[in-house]
């Protein structure tokens, strides 16, 4: 575990067997100690389909929907929660849930040693930090994707990721998530 502007991070590898068990179990406790039980559950899954690595998100909500998570889920392919509708759809969040417990799906840049790995940061998130937008933090709780190094060129990286490595990650956070779900 890692301190990242005073939040707690926590490093996942999916390669590793037991990683999506200490996964789960982080996820539950998570929700479990900070009363997420007498609120609605909405993840939002952020990103667009129209850079490699930022298909993240929107491939995560995809799959929520579609085992069926008893979760409210914001973002999937079809209608991809980014940039240009953030602000619209946490107002719509808002109005619809009140007090909700958010969870923050995003695709993000790091160290080459992170590089796909899952992590949950104890807080929100900045999205599009990576690509120089400035977007309002979200998230009570964040997951997210490594899907490139950080670099000189975060547009062209986050555009060339690997579509194996983010369904891989997809994958992994999905499976973690609709099994937390039990918390």
């Amino acid at each position: 575990m890692e301190t990242l502007l005073n939040k707690k991070v926590s490093y996942y590898n999916p390669h590793k067997r037991e990683s999506i068990h200490t996964f789960q179990r982080h996820l539950s406790y998570l929700l479990s100690t900070r009363n997420a039980k007498k609120k609605d559950v909405v993840i939002i899954c952020i990103g667009s389909d129209r850079a490699t690595g930022d298909c993240l998100g929107p491939l995560v909500g995809d799959k929520l929907i579609k085992c069926n998570c008893p979760f409210y889920i914001y973002g999937t392919l079809e209608y991809p929660v980014h940039a240009k509708n953030l602000y619209q759809t946490m107002e719509y969040v808002r109005k619809k849930h009140a007090d909700p417990f958010i969870i923050a799906i995003d695709a993000s840049l790091g160290s080459s040693r992170h590089v796909g790995y899952v992590s949950i940061i104890q807080g929100a998130l900045k999205p599009g930090i990576g690509v120089d937008k400035n977007l309002p933090d979200i998230g009570d709780i964040s997951i997210t994707g490594i899907v490139n190094i950080s670099g000189m060129i975060n547009h062209m990286l986050i555009q060339t990721t690997r579509l194996g490595l983010v369904m891989n990650l997809a994958d992994f956070i999905s499976d973690g998530l609709s099994n937390a779900s039990s918390y």
